[in-house]
């Protein structure tokens, strides 16, 4: 298994992934809109690797792509003593049933806590499931003091 930076060209697989992963997420609940194509997820994908603001790991076993953890930058005021680096929104993680508990997750994010301590980011943030949460755990992310948050409604 191999852990490397996503490409423009992995789009295709990482929009499939990505509806399975909602699939399975949405799995016995009936979502209230049908389907959006699948080529809107791969064009978004490939648009966003290409450019210089989301990127994403994916894990590869026996050639084909069985995981992925995409992050997003979020830039801070600058701030007149500091602490001002911008914080790193970590989003749709996901790894393959097959190849789940062979330690697939932690690689991943290991190579995002990796890249990013590097790329001088303060904090990671990230919304797990209740079923992932565990794992964010055990990769070093807890929860926060300080964060609030205020639901929209639509």
């Amino acid at each position: 298994m191999t852990v490397r930076p996503a490409r423009p060209a992995d789009a295709p697989a990482l929009a499939a992934l990505r509806r399975a992963f909602q699939h399975e997420d949405d799995e016995g609940r009936r979502p209230s809109t049908p389907a959006r194509p699948l080529e809107e997820a791969e064009q978004w994908t490939h648009d966003r690797l290409g450019g210089d603001r989301w990127s994403a790991w994916v894990a590869e076993a026996g050639g084909e792509i069985c995981g992925h953890v995409f992050l997003c930058p979020v830039e801070r005021m600058p701030h007149p003593y500091g602490g001002s680096a911008p914080l790193g929104y970590v989003t749709n993680f996901y790894v393959t049933p097959s190849q789940r508990r062979r330690g697939v997750g932690a690689r991943l994010l290991e190579a995002l806590r990796e890249h990013y301590r590097d790329a001088g980011f303060e904090t990671l943030i990230a919304w797990p499931s209740e079923r992932s949460s565990p794992l964010w755990r055990r990769a070093g992310f807890q929860p926060p003091d300080e964060l609030l948050e205020l639901p929209l409604d639509p």
